[in-house]
C-alpha cells in the first residue's frame, strides 16, 4: 500500500538538507548551540522560581546550621587565677640635695677680697668660703679697744681715790657722804669698762661675720660670687651646699599610687643619660596633692655619687605593697571613655564586658586590682574586634 506523505512547505524552515544547509539556502543552527540556549533558559527559570518562593515567605532548607560550633569565631581565653604580686610603681622626678643649705652674707657685707672654694668642692663646718675686706672694721675694732683702756684707767683712778678716802674717814677728815660719792664714781667707772669691753666684743664679732663660712660639712653645689664684688644683706644666696653630700629624688607619683607608698620602701633610680642604677629609700611622702596634676611627691634618699647631679631628671621603680590579684597581658586590657575593661566569655559562650581597675604594670603583665576573681575566661587577644553579647568559640590558651 502506497502511503503518500504530504509535506507542508511552511514547516520546513528548520529542515536541513544533506549538505547542512536549509531549504532556503541559509546555514542551519547546530544542535550544540540549541542545547546551550535551552540550558540558559532553564537556569533563568530556576532563579525566577527561587526568587518568587523567597518573596512569598517560604523557607529554604539551610545548607548549614548557623549555631554550629564550626561557624563561630574562635577567641583565645584564659582563667588568670590569682597570685601574690609585689607592687611596683614607676615614676619620674628630679634629683636634688636632700638638705640644701643656701649661704649668704651674715654680717655687714662689703667688698669681696677672695673666694676660696669652687662648685664641686667638699668643705668642713666653719671653713671660710669667701673673705670680705675689713680694713675699716679693723680700725673700728682698734678704737673700741682703746676705749676699753680709757675706761679701765678711769676705773683704776676712781678705785684709788676711794681707797685713800677710806683711810681718812677713820681719822674724821672725810665725811660718810664723801665716801658714798667716791664709791658711786668708782662703780660708774667700772661699768664704763664693761660697756667698752662689750662694744669691742661686738665689733670683733661683726668682723668675724664678714667672712662667709660653711655652716656645715658638705658638697658645694653652686658659687655665685666673684672677687671684687660688693655684697650685703640683700645679695641673696652666694653659695649652695648639700649637707653631707646627701641627695634625693623628688618622685612625682599619682594620687592613687602615692597612697600605697610607705616610708622605708626601697626603689631603684636611673638618671637620664646613663645606665647606672642606684638604690634609694623613701623617707618622706608629700602630705598634699597638687590640684592641677593630681600628683604628690615621694622623697627618696640617695647616697652621694658623682653621677647624681641635682636638677637632673631620673626615673624610679618603687616597691609598693604586695597584693593578691590576677595578672593579665596588656593585650587583654581595653579602655574607652568609661574606663578600663576586659571581655570575658560566660557560660553561654557569649562575650560580656567587665570593668576593671588596674594595678601595677610590669614585664609580666598588668595586675588587676579589682573587677576580676581570676576564675573568669578572659579574652586575651583581639578583644577590640568583638562586641558585647556576641557568641564565640572559646579556645583555652595553650590547648592543643
Amino acid at each position: 500500500m502506497n502511503l503518500e506523505t504530504t509535506v507542508n512547505t511552511s514547516d520546513t524552515a528548520d529542515a536541513v538538507d544533506l549538505d547542512g544547509t536549509g531549504y532556503d539556502g541559509a546555514p542551519a543552527e547546530s544542535p550544540k548551540k540549541r542545547r546551550n540556549l535551552y540550558i540558559a533558559i532553564a537556569v533563568v527559570l530556576l532563579f525566577t522560581i527561587a526568587a518568587a518562593f523567597m518573596l512569598s515567605g517560604g523557607e529554604a532548607e539551610p545548607t548549614f546550621a548557623p549555631n554550629e560550633e564550626g561557624n563561630l569565631p574562635a577567641v583565645t581565653v584564659q582563667a588568670p587565677g590569682s597570685g601574690t604580686i609585689q607592687g611596683m610603681i614607676n615614676a619620674t622626678g628630679t634629683l636634688a640635695a636632700r638638705r640644701e643649705m643656701p649661704v649668704g652674707v651674715v654680717g655687714e657685707g662689703g667688698r669681696v677680697v677672695s673666694v676660696q672654694v669652687e662648685a664641686g668642692d667638699w668643705v668642713r663646718a666653719g671653713q671660710t668660703l669667701a673673705v670680705i675686706d675689713r680694713s675699716v672694721q679693723n680700725q673700728q675694732a682698734g678704737a673700741q679697744a682703746a676705749q676699753v683702756d680709757v675706761a679701765q684707767a678711769d676705773a683704776n683712778l676712781a678705785q684709788a681715790n676711794l681707797d685713800r678716802a677710806m683711810q681718812l674717814v677713820e681719822r674724821g677728815f672725810i665725811s660718810q657722804a664723801d665716801i658714798d660719792r667716791l664709791t658711786a664714781t668708782r662703780d660708774a667707772a667700772v661699768a664704763r669698762v664693761r660697756v667698752a669691753r662689750a662694744q669691742l666684743a661686738e665689733r670683733q664679732a661683726r668682723n668675724a661675720q664678714l667672712n662667709i663660712v660653711a655652716p656645715a660639712a658638705g658638697l658645694v653645689l653652686t658659687r655665685d660670687v666673684e672677687p671684687g664684688q660688693t655684697v650685703g644683706a640683700g645679695s641673696g644666696t652666694l653659695f649652695s651646699i648639700a649637707r653631707g653630700g646627701e641627695m634625693e629624688l623628688l618622685a612625682r607619683v599619682g594620687e592613687t599610687e602615692l597612697a600605697s607608698v610607705r616610708v622605708g620602701a626601697t626603689g631603684v633610680v636611673t638618671p637620664v643619660g646613663t645606665d647606672q642604677q642606684f638604690t634609694c629609700q623613701i623617707w618622706q611622702t608629700s602630705p598634699v596633692i597638687d590640684e592641677q596634676t593630681r600628683q604628690g611627691t615621694a622623697r627618696c634618699a640617695l647616697s652621694y655619687d658623682a653621677a647624681l647631679r641635682p636638677g637632673g631628671f631620673a626615673s624610679i621603680a618603687l616597691n609598693g605593697e604586695t597584693m593578691v590579684a590576677p595578672r593579665l597581658p596588656e593585650s587583654a586590657v581595653l579602655s574607652d571613655d568609661r574606663g578600663s575593661y576586659v571581655y570575658i566569655v560566660d557560660a553561654d559562650n557569649k562575650v560580656v564586658r567587665r570593668d576593671v581597675e588596674l594595678g601595677s604594670l610590669s614585664d609580666e603583665g598588668i595586675a588587676i586590682a579589682s573587677g576580676l576573681d581570676g576564675d573568669e575566661r578572659v579574652v586575651l587577644r583581639a578583644g577590640g574586634f568583638l562586641t558585647e553579647g556576641e557568641e564565640v568559640r572559646p579556645v583555652v590558651e595553650g590547648a592543643e
